[in-house]
């Protein structure tokens, strides 16, 4: 899903990058604000694993590929979307900085797609569904955060005249749907352990509140 320099064409890049940036400063706030000190660990560790993930890449026709994104398990362990733009955008600035995984010109576009579509997509869908269960809300918001991060991924390259509309939807919609239950499986578990071994840091009961776990 890391897009490439050269597949996105300026001014197209700069547009990411303004909407990027503005993402940016609202997830630095919510840093401020709502991320506290005990918590920092765990966004480390967090970090650390979706880099290690989304190292394992599936090639897909027309020059990207599909992988774990892991915007969702951020976004809904925080209780904030702006915490998955945050830890996205420092894993994929590393990625693109230390191992050229994705283009820097194409950074706010990879950024503004893993990032932003995927940790809204997923803290808005487990906030929506939670009620008819918690652990299925976890696995259907996992599952849509990264199926539609890589349709607009496709959009993007389409409208950027490096990419075929019809086919590329079809070749990133279908890597992706089959991803993403290997993420929603993963985010499940995920979730659940963190609540099993650090309750003090999440729990669904308190899911949302202020109260020891940030909130948006």
């Amino acid at each position: 899903m890391h897009i490439p320099d050269g597949f996105i064409p300026f001014p197209q890049y700069v547009v990411y990058w303004i909407i990027t940036l503005v993402a940016l400063y609202f997830s630095m706030q919510w840093a401020r604000r709502d991320l506290k000190e005990r918590q920092i660990p765990l966004f480390a560790v967090l970090a650390a694993g979706i880099f290690a993930i989304q190292a394992m890449n599936i090639p897909i026709p027309w020059g990207t590929s599909g992988h774990m994104v892991g915007a969702a398990l951020v976004a809904i362990v925080f209780a904030s979307p702006w915490a998955a733009v945050l830890l996205l955008s420092i894993v994929l600035i590393l990625q693109g900085l230390i191992f050229g995984d994705g283009g820097l010109t194409a950074l706010g576009a990879n950024i503004f797609n893993m990032g932003i579509i995927g940790g809204f997509t997923g803290y808005y869908l487990f906030r929506a569904l939670r009620s008819a269960g918690e652990i299925p809300a976890v696995a259907v918001a996992s599952w849509a955060s990264i199926f539609l991060a890589a349709i607009a991924c496709a959009i993007e390259m389409w409208i950027a005249g490096t990419f075929p509309l019809v086919e590329g939807l079809w070749m990133m919609g279908l890597y992706h749907a089959v991803i993403g239950l290997i993420e929603a499986t993963i985010t499940v578990v995920v979730v659940l352990a963190i609540e099993n071994s650090r309750p003090d840091l999440f729990k669904f009961s308190e899911w949302g509140e202020k109260k020891g776990v940030a909130s948006k």
